[in-house]
């Protein structure tokens, strides 16, 4: 059985991309866009131009965790909003290369992201599982087909409950669904609609840095 995380070609890039997520604290502060007088006013897309140097990572615990969900489930389609650089698309690569089967269709708004996004994989030898699309998620993901199996949400948080929603009626029955940095204030409204059983999750909290929630879909609502 293979261990593609174990990999030196991984290893490298993996090692590359924590390291210099690690400066993502001596970053100033971005400032807020012309003509914005609070961060509640921006849009998705001013936010990704104000953090387009900052990685916003997952952790390594968490991406491990990624890595052994996706081995577990095999799942023929994963969907992930939030690529970034690429870190945790890179776990849920390892272990689509892994399993032998499945493809993970990730999106990023950012043009510059999603291009060094792309050059990561193919560095690192997991490319040929992984389709990067750039764009407004809202309309990136809107054609993704059916069933996806597991979904990783980690793009900005006011959108992680917009997007889920979008991608409901394409969820198969227990597909898994994980959201990072569940500790966010501004996933408050997420939480709120997995953790009520009437929308139709099984959910728990896993405490790895800033959290990750798991919610598995039943498929079926209350009426």
């Amino acid at each position: 059985m293979t261990n593609t995380l174990a990999s030196p070609q991984l290893g490298m890039v993996l090692g590359r991309l924590f390291e210099e997520a690690s400066r993502d604290d001596d970053l100033d502060e971005p400032a807020l866009p012309s003509g914005r007088s609070a961060w509640a006013e921006v849009t998705a897309a001013e936010r990704s131009d104000a953090f387009a140097d900052y990685y916003i990572p997952i952790s390594a615990e968490a991406g491990k965790l990624l890595y052994a969900v996706a081995r577990a489930i095999r799942p023929r389609t994963v969907v992930e909003f939030g690529t970034s650089f690429g870190i945790s698309t890179l776990f849920l690569a390892a272990a689509l290369t892994d399993n032998g089967t499945g493809h993970v269709v990730t999106t990023e708004l950012s043009k510059r992201k999603a291009v060094a996004a792309r050059a990561n994989l193919d560095e690192a030898g997991v490319g040929e599982v992984v389709t990067v699309l750039c764009g407004d998620a809202m309309e990136t993901l809107d054609g993704v087909r059916g069933p996806v199996e597991l979904v990783f949400l980690d793009g900005w948080k006011d959108l992680c409950l917009p997007v889920l929603r979008l991608l409901e009626p394409k969820l198969a029955p227990g597909a898994l669904v994980a959201a990072d940095d569940i500790t966010h204030s501004t996933m408050a409204e997420y939480l709120d609609y997995v953790r009520n059983a009437a929308n139709g999750y099984v959910t728990v909290a896993f405490p790895v840095e800033d959290g990750l929630e798991i919610s598995s879909w039943t498929g079926t609502t209350a009426p």
